[in-house]
């Protein structure tokens, strides 16, 4: 097979695209260089060129989910309803993890041990709910209560709808969209402070 003349950005993101695709669905055992060489129409030579080996492919794979998965989460507009505003986050996580099914399984897969940059790559994700959170209690929208437990508990939640979503283990028939809104606006609720009941 011959090489391709330049190993460009295109190449380099189809790699991570079928990275992401045999991590998901095959699991960290298909994940080997040959195949997704083989699978990209290349060679293990530019995959070398590109990142250097397995163990710099899985960072780059890890770095590409989470920045693609906060940049969904960060356009969601800040406002003056911080209530209104977690939803909004909460659907923007479902919208990434829909969009790039391959990229979301990455982010919870502990196929390398995270580096440092790995660790604040999640951090970054997160931040956005947190904040929101936070700004919920400071104007007392929310009860004051630790503002990591309710972003958290809003991230389970998130978590778990769309895992199941992605798994295809929802309940024929159901909305998941309508489902996933109805647990996120539920949820928000929960934690309204009595002055907004």
């Amino acid at each position: 097979m011959p090489r391709p003349k330049t190993h460009d950005d295109a190449l380099r993101r189809r790699l991570l695209e079928r990275a992401g695709e045999l991590l998901s669905t095959e699991g960290p055992g298909a994940v080997s260089l040959r195949k997704i060489a083989t699978d990209v129409n290349t060679s293990t030579t530019a995959v070398y060129s590109l990142f250097g080996g397995k163990p710099a492919l899985l960072e780059a794979l890890y770095d590409e989910a989470f920045n693609r998965f906060g940049t969904h989460l960060a356009e969601v507009p800040v406002t003056d309803d911080p209530a209104e505003d977690l939803v909004q986050i909460g659907l923007a996580y479902r919208r990434s993890a829909l969009a790039d099914p391959q990229f979301y399984s990455v982010l919870y897969s502990k196929v390398v041990e995270p580096t440092k940059a790995m660790s604040r790559a999640a951090g970054r994700t997160f931040a956005p709910v947190i904040n929101t959170v936070r700004r919920a209690i400071e104007q007392q929208v929310f009860v004051h209560e630790d503002p990591e437990q309710i972003a958290m508990s809003m991230w389970g939640i998130a978590h778990g709808l769309v895992s199941l979503e992605l798994g295809g283990n929802l309940p024929p028939g159901i909305d998941a969209q309508a489902t996933y809104e109805l647990a996120l606006r539920a949820h928000g609720r929960g934690w309204l402070s009595h002055k907004k009941h």
